[in-house]
């Protein structure tokens, strides 16, 4: 048959069927490498996946096809390579993650670590990540000056830009300067930021991005809406005297906040410890609605670990930590008016905005743990799976929509007793960070030793032992099944 029928054939065809065909002879294999999968390349598009970015605009269809495919394979058979990105910290710190098509940030106190996504060696192998650097933010005479809320924003493709909230309440742009690979302790001098001043000294708790938009929370419940197209106006003596676009105060402790700017419906989602932890508010371009257009209830039905939970009678004060939008490809559709939150009693919530009720359309739970959940993420095998970071013993669970009742869970790398308080979920990997280091579960094919960064050696255990194997890729971590009703 002439090539132009026969990449019209290949266009229907399933992966089984483009691999075999591929095996039968030179032109044919020419061909499937070629065109192959671009029929089944568009219904794996809508996957969370910024490490993988540049390494997958260079591959071809097929071998994009296949990447995501074995991805999905080690998802369903819960098989990983867990790394750690460094060796423990000095002492107990409260990280967090931020990442962007070049780099993941990772935040530790007063310091700022770098890690750059490097291409892949082969085709449809995992890409790896690199350290860069590490920066220091610090203040003279501040004392309380950690930082506590991070987020990535567009800068034009560079990928140096990142919104830094500190303890003391101070906002500032920054511009992660240019460095030579793992130089250490970089200090990020004035030039380099830009400082807001309008939370008036109350701890930054949460920061969010959508389209050109910020929405920044402190402790105190005090949120504020700016516009990152609208430069900052800099005089000789105040760093900065840009102001939000509006800003509401919820008037109770808050821990978390999500945006959504492209929704139908616009919205910010704040998480606080109130009776009503979960109030979802409408957004404009230049506004917060202080009146909440929605409380999410925590429930319609009792706690799935307690047969003799109640709780459906009343609702106690409760708290909510963690706020991420539904995974992608869930059964009921990527729709932005689905939330998944994490809250003080250990469960994980899934409310449809959409639906006539306030209660959960679905309610996930380690059995195992009653820890609070402090972060929570989505994306993972098929773009169906919702991953929680427990405040206990360095635990993640995961739950894929698509079968509710199976859920599993792993700690961290060295079996930490912290909590996991940051993570980032993508198609074939999650990152996290425990009080003690960051680290990576990898499902994706042809991770290598080279694929992560190295490890120095230290004096003494830190709780990292390596699996058995040639290359010694991966460490041992505990995992276990949650068990199903019946």
């Amino acid at each position: 048959l002439p090539s132009d029928i026969l990449i019209l054939i290949i266009g229907h065809l399933s992966l089984p069927d483009l691999l075999k065909l591929s095996q039968l002879c030179r032109q044919l294999h020419g061909l499937v490498h070629d065109f192959g999968g671009r029929n089944i390349l568009p219904t794996l598009l809508h996957r969370p996946s910024k490490s993988l970015t540049e390494s997958l605009s260079r591959w071809t269809p097929l071998a994009q096809v296949k990447y995501h495919t074995l991805s999905d394979r080690s998802w369903d058979k819960q098989r990983f390579i867990a790394r750690p990105l460094s060796r423990p910290w000095k002492g107990k710190l409260q990280p967090l993650l931020a990442i962007n098509e070049s780099r993941l940030f990772v935040a530790a106190g007063q310091t700022l670590y770098s890690y750059a996504f490097t291409l892949s060696e082969y085709e449809g192998d995992t890409p790896g990540i690199s350290f860069e650097a590490s920066y220091q933010l610090t203040f003279r005479d501040v004392p309380r000056n950690d930082i506590t809320s991070l987020a990535s924003v567009p800068d034009g493709g560079s990928d140096r830009t990142l919104f830094v909230g500190f303890e003391h309440g101070e906002l500032h742009r920054v511009r992660i300067p240019p460095c030579n690979p793992g130089q250490i302790d970089i200090p990020i001098d004035v030039a380099s930021r830009t400082q807001y001043h309008y939370h008036n000294g109350d701890l930054i708790e949460a920061l969010t991005v959508s389209g050109d938009s910020l929405l920044s929370i402190s402790s105190s419940g005090k949120a504020g809406l700016l516009d990152l197209s609208v430069p900052p106006t800099t005089t000789t003596t105040t760093p900065s005297t840009s102001l939000p676009n509006s800003m509401i105060d919820l008037d109770t402790r808050a821990w978390s906040a999500l945006l959504s700017a492209s929704a139908s419906t616009p919205f910010a989602a704040f998480g606080t410890s109130s009776d009503t932890p979960l109030t979802v508010h409408a957004v404009t371009p230049s506004s917060i609605s202080p009146i909440p257009i929605a409380i999410l209830r925590p429930s319609s039905s009792p706690d799935p670990r307690n047969d003799d939970d109640d709780s459906s009678e009343f609702e106690r004060p409760s708290a909510v930590y963690g706020i991420a939008s539904a995974p992608p490809t869930s059964p009921w559709g990527a729709s932005d008016q689905i939330l998944v939150s994490g809250w003080f009693d250990g469960l994980v919530r899934v409310h449809d905005m959409r639906a006539s009720h306030r209660a959960p359309t679905l309610t996930f739970a380690d059995p195992w743990s009653f820890e609070p959940v402090y972060a929570v993420a989505c994306g993972g095998g098929g773009g169906a799976h919702i991953a929680a970071g427990s405040a206990r013993h360095s635990v993640v669970a995961f739950w894929d929509v698509r079968a509710a009742d199976r859920g599993w869970s792993v700690h961290a790398p060295g079996n930490d007793v912290s909590p996991v308080y940051s993570i980032i979920l993508e198609s074939s990997r999650l990152f996290g960070a425990t009080q003690s280091r960051p680290f990576v579960y990898d499902f994706g094919p042809g991770v290598r030793p080279e694929t992560y960064p190295s490890l120095p050696r230290v004096r003494g255990a830190d709780g990292l032992s390596h699996k058995n194997g040639k290359d010694h890729v991966g460490f041992y971590v505990t995992k276990y099944d949650h068990p199903t009703a019946h």
